[in-house]
């Protein structure tokens, strides 16, 4: 199992890979961009790999593992750079955006706690929402298709990617040390990716919209 993992992850081109993943799935949520950060990590945590040689024994050969530092700055800088471009995209088509999300009563909702959450100044919501499933989507070309200032949106969307990018990286690392470098180490540190989706979308439901603070329209940066 460490053999496989270690062979899947060691090009170079793995960071390319992650980060075209991660830049896409604001677009493309069903993409397992964190499936394929956790996975990464969990191969950086083997290190090096166990061989037997000629007289039997056994003796730790280094090998190449991705960098973590690497792993988590592509991981990050894609999810800003996805959000930033879906942000434009539904910002050009702010009309059309409108008329889609009106149309879905759970999409109208969450518009409306992302307009409260950063009239407010804050920006949990954003941060919260790059963990739950198609939350950037909603969150990125939302706030695009109500002109949110860059200033308002790019600050969270940064914070959001170091945070996500950080918490999948020490999954699938930390996951990797404990569990051993291997597929089911991977699984275990997916499913605590999974279980953070779903309580970041159950706190997406519960919380209330402010009823002060409307959805108000804001120029441009």
């Amino acid at each position: 199992m460490l053999e496989s993992l270690g062979s899947l992850t060691s090009s170079p081109w793995i960071y390319a890979v992650v980060a075209l993943s991660v830049l896409l799935d604001v677009f493309l949520p069903v993409l397992p961009s964190g499936v394929l950060v956790i996975t990464v990590a969990t191969a950086a945590a083997a290190g090096s790999t166990t061989v037997s040689t000629v007289a039997g024994a056994a003796e730790q050969v280094p090998r190449e593992v991705p960098s973590l530092l690497v792993l988590g700055l592509c991981a990050a800088t894609a999810s800003v750079l996805g959000d930033l471009v879906a942000y434009r995209l539904a910002r050009r088509g702010g009309d059309r955006f409108d008329r889609a999300i009106a149309k879905s009563r759970r999409l109208t909702s969450a518009h409306a706690r992302l307009g409260a959450t950063l009239n407010r100044g804050g920006g949990a919501l954003v941060v919260i929402a790059r963990f739950a499933p198609a939350g950037r989507s909603v969150v990125s070309l939302g706030a695009g298709a109500a002109h949110r200032k860059v200033k308002d949106f790019l600050p969270w969307s940064a914070v959001a990617g170091v945070v996500w990018a950080g918490y999948s990286v020490g999954l699938g690392y930390f996951g990797g040390q404990w569990l051993g470098a291997s597929w089911f180490g991977a699984a275990v540190s997916v499913l605590a990716l999974f279980g953070a989706g779903a309580l970041a979308a159950y706190v997406m439901r519960r919380r209330p919209v402010t009823a002060a603070a409307p959805v108000a329209v804001c120029a441009d940066a």
